[in-house]
């Protein structure tokens, strides 16, 4: 008897079953069957069936005799599926990795429960993911299992078949079977969640669910939409039958009615001509099941109405109105922009004309993010060493608490904003200022830069299409033309600095002032940082913090944390950190082990809290060399990235540590100690005396002597690598213990250290 049941129906989807029952076949956890049903499908599904059957004895072909539709397959499956648990799947939607693994430990960790529920995501064509926004009713705290009634919120999540696993017994004790027609899942989710006396939650995504451009069933216009209504009697009938249930009418109801507002107002479900006739059977089912109890959102409430009413033209003039109200009020708020915006600019031309604050300096990072990178350690040399200068910092509103007390804060795009652009003597940005912004004689501009280039820069990214996507180079040299000092961290710096931004600026070559407090922090520092993150003691703590890919519009991890953590074992935490171009996080917390630390506001407090740093081809990887602590290099990815963006040097060829170039080699690298080997030492040590000569702790006191208190001789002298003592990672001066882990399938996995 395999653990799971995996029912895959099959309906003209031959462009997508490959990838769908590859999805399931492939899983980390091969207790399974895969019972794959060719509905009678036209196209090639039935032989690509057969074909996965021949190969491999865990599935079963079935094949219907005529076309019966999705519930009616599922159903047939029904009858062979000998699994402790169902797991439904649509065959052009897909497994993750590891993802029965997942479902497994989790049915194992609450007690076999009559329901568990997973979360998904929906992928795009384009390549983007959009995770469940109700994932957080997913959430794994508290007791576990648990019945609907103590977590009704699980209704909020999307009512199918598919994010669920279902225990076999449970569904046959119950008889639970799919009605024919559209919209076949409602009334199988609802009775099932409502009658379930035991579910849990698990807390990761587990299907892709693709979003077709065409050939969706339910984005097709039929009167097989009309289907819903006998499906919502099926969900009644099934609580008028079972009284301990009748508290869940007015839930059911409200939802019902949601659901008839949805379909009537989705352009193209409904063929012309049925809508009115839709909206009169919606009132009747309305009237039939009204049970008043459950609340509305006042948005809603009106749609109800309507409803309830069958009111089909008045509900089209409400539309209407409210199609055409749209444009006008969009354009004007418009006009409203465009009279702000003018006025700002006239208001910054009149500061231009006034004179300029020799003791102003104003500070920026990121459009617009917190205090912070190089700019946020000018900002503070300037007040310890130029204290007679009164420092702003601007950041959009949101990021204010970042900003230390003694700083000046400004919103962007506001009259004291265009102020301080205008009339402030020194301007100091790692990106570059507003493009409107007027540089004036007096004015001195310093462009820090935010981190060592590997990848290609400036004018090297006009032959990158993909990369550069739609940059205007004309631009970027007129702002370039504006700085008067760039700052850079070692010789290979300066000299790409120089040629891609062709300007007639001065390169202070002093290091990067980001780095200092790598060499002025203390253990104490460590220890205090590691407790604010929640990093349990004796941990191993690994940053995992990969780069932008600006040739893809979405954010893809291409490593498995949650397999990652399993493992290596419990010695071993993951601080996720995702670039700040993309909004969503890396991965969702799992037990404890995976922290997301995105919106932290240092990277290099996170650099000081961690023991290891994991990154592909991120800048991050020469800052965090001038802390001497491992560095392992996860290149799975690097033909790829060389040909989009391109790079200044091969970095499998001069690593600073260990290079991985997959997930198990990343594993095995850990998990044998490698990553903080004698070999990965010297990788490290080589690459820090090219990229981090300047790196002493000194560098922004030698910027604000030399561009604001004019002191061009009797700098601080440069510290010799060899000198230098940064502070040591929490686990540095532990023993070493062995690092035990599961193996790796097949036997272990060769260690890559670029040899």
């Amino acid at each position: 008897m395999p653990r799971f049941s995996v029912i895959v129906p099959a309906y003209k989807v031959q462009a997508y079953l490959h990838e769908c029952l590859e999805s399931v076949l492939g899983q980390s956890y091969p207790d399974l069957e895969l019972i794959a049903v060719d509905d009678c499908s036209p196209d090639a599904c039935g032989a690509i069936i057969d074909e996965f059957a021949a190969r491999d004895p865990r599935v079963q072909a079935l094949h219907l005799p005529e076309n019966v539709g999705l519930g009616r397959a599922r159903n047939a499956a029904l009858e062979h599926a000998t699994g402790d648990y169902l797991v439904f799947l649509d065959s052009d939607d897909t497994l993750t990795p590891d993802a029965l693994r997942a479902i497994a430990d989790r049915l194992k960790e609450t007690a076999e429960p009559d329901v568990l529920v997973y979360d998904y995501a929906r992928t795009y064509w384009s390549g983007e993911a959009v995770r469940n926004q109700f994932a957080g009713q997913l959430t794994e705290e508290g007791p576990a299992p648990f019945r609907l009634d103590d977590r009704p919120g699980l209704l909020r999540v999307l009512m199918v078949v598919w994010n669920k696993a279902y225990r076999r017994e449970f569904v046959e004790r119950e008889g639970f079977t799919f009605p024919p027609g559209y919209y076949e899942d409602t009334p199988w989710t609802y009775p099932v969640l409502m009658s379930a006396e035991s579910i849990a939650t698990l807390d990761r995504v587990c299907v892709h669910y693709r979003q077709r451009r065409h050939g969706s069933i339910l984005g097709t216009s039929s009167r097989k939409h009309f289907d819903i209504f006998d499906q919502y009697d099926r969900v009644f009938a099934h609580i008028d039958a079972r009284p301990e249930l009748a508290h869940w009418r007015p839930v059911l109801f409200r939802r019902m009615t949601d659901h008839f507002s949805t379909v009537f107002l989705k352009r193209g479900r409904l063929p012309r001509g049925s809508r009115a006739e839709f909206l009169r059977k919606a009132r009747v089912h309305y009237r039939r099941y009204r049970a008043p109890g459950a609340p509305v959102r006042p948005r809603t409430r009106l749609r109800h109405t309507l409803v309830g009413l069958g009111a089909h033209r008045t509900y089209r003039l409400l539309s209407l109105a409210s199609r055409s109200r749209r444009p006008a009020l969009r354009r004007c708020a418009a006009l409203l922009r465009a009279v702000r915006a003018a006025a700002l600019q006239l208001h910054y031309r009149v500061q231009l004309r006034l004179p300029l604050r020799c003791d102003r300096a104003v500070f920026s990072s990121y459009w617009g993010r917190g205090h912070g990178c190089n700019p946020g350690a000018l900002e503070a040399a300037f007040r310890s060493h130029a204290p007679h200068i009164t420092t702003a910092w601007i950041a959009d509103p949101e990021h204010h608490h970042t900003i230390p007390a003694a700083t000046h804060r400004l919103r962007p795009g506001t009259a004291a904003y265009w102020t301080a652009l205008a009339r402030s003597k020194y301007l100091v940005n790692n990106v570059n200022f507003d493009r409107r912004l007027v540089k004036r004689r007096g004015q001195i501009m310093i462009q820090t830069q935010h981190g060592t280039p590997l990848k290609h820069m400036g004018l090297d990214l006009q032959d990158r299409p993909a990369a550069a996507r739609g940059t205007d180079f004309a631009e970027l040299l007129r702002s370039a033309d504006k700085w008067d000092y760039c700052l850079s961290a070692n010789r290979h710096s300066t000299l790409v600095w120089e040629r891609v931004f062709p300007s007639s600026f001065t390169t202070l070559e002093y290091g990067m002032p980001r780095n200092d407090v790598f060499q002025q922090a203390t253990s104490a520092d460590v220890s205090r940082l590691r407790d604010s993150l929640g990093i349990p003691q004796g941990t191993v703590a690994v940053l995992y913090a990969p780069t932008y890919r600006d040739y893809r519009r979405t954010q893809r991890r291409t490593l498995d944390l949650e397999r990652v953590l399993r493992r290596l074992g419990p010695r071993f935490v993951v601080l996720t950190r995702a670039h700040h171009s993309y909004e969503a996080p890396l991965a969702q917390a799992a037990g404890g082990r995976l922290i997301d630390v995105s919106d932290h506001p240092s990277v290099e407090s996170l650099c000081l809290a961690s023991d290891a740093l994991v990154t592909d081809y991120s800048s991050l990887m020469f800052d965090y060399a001038g802390l001497d602590r491992p560095i392992v290099v996860h290149a799975d990815d690097w033909e790829t990235y060389e040909a989009c963006r391109g790079t200044y040097f091969d970095l499998r060829a001069f690593p600073p540590g260990a290079v991985a170039r997959s997930e198990d080699e990343l594993i095995d690298i850990f998990a044998s100690g490698h990553w903080r080997g004698s070999r990965s030492a010297q990788l490290r040590a080589a690459f820090r005396d090219r990229f981090c000569p300047y790196d002493d702790g000194q560098a922004a006191e030698r910027v604000v002597r030399r561009v604001v208190l004019g002191e061009s001789a009797g700098l601080p002298p440069f510290v010799p690598v060899a000198d230098r003592h940064p502070v040591p990672s929490a686990t540095a001066a532990r023993p070493t213990a062995a690092l035990t882990t599961v193996p790796a399938p097949g036997g272990p996995v060769p260690v890559t250290e670029n040899l």
